[in-house]
């Protein structure tokens, strides 16, 4: 089963993936723990990614949907990606659609974002 853990403080949940991969074998299981898990979310959630090392396009596709699944009431945003992870979302210029925090505890002190990174 896919290890999600959940803390939220204020307007923010914080969603931590306890995995190194999110790849076709654990996309569905993501998703629901995700649908789960944010059914009650404040207005941001971030999804912590740091112990993530690879995602497939399955596990980009289920990292979307949690998005679409959570709008328009909540904001997905992502923080810890490491550099492959990161390339994944550069390369589909999805990197332009989340916001992407260095770390959970960047995105903690950071204010609403209002844009996006850059054009693809």
């Amino acid at each position: 089963m896919m290890d999600v853990t959940t803390r939220t403080q204020g307007t923010m949940m914080i969603a931590s993936v306890n995995a190194a991969r999110i790849d076709a074998a654990a996309a569905v299981q993501f998703r629901d723990v995700m649908q789960a898990a944010t059914a009650d979310a404040p207005s941001r959630v971030v999804l912590d990614l740091a112990q993530v090392t690879f995602l497939d396009s399955s596990g980009l596709g289920a990292v979307i949907g949690t998005m679409k699944r959570i709008a328009p009431d909540r904001r997905l945003e992502l923080a810890a990606l490491n550099p492959a992870v990161a390339k994944v979302f550069r390369l589909t210029c999805l990197d332009t659609i989340f916001v992407i925090h260095e770390s959970a505890d960047a995105a903690l002190a950071s204010e609403v974002p209002d844009g996006r990174a850059h054009a693809c």
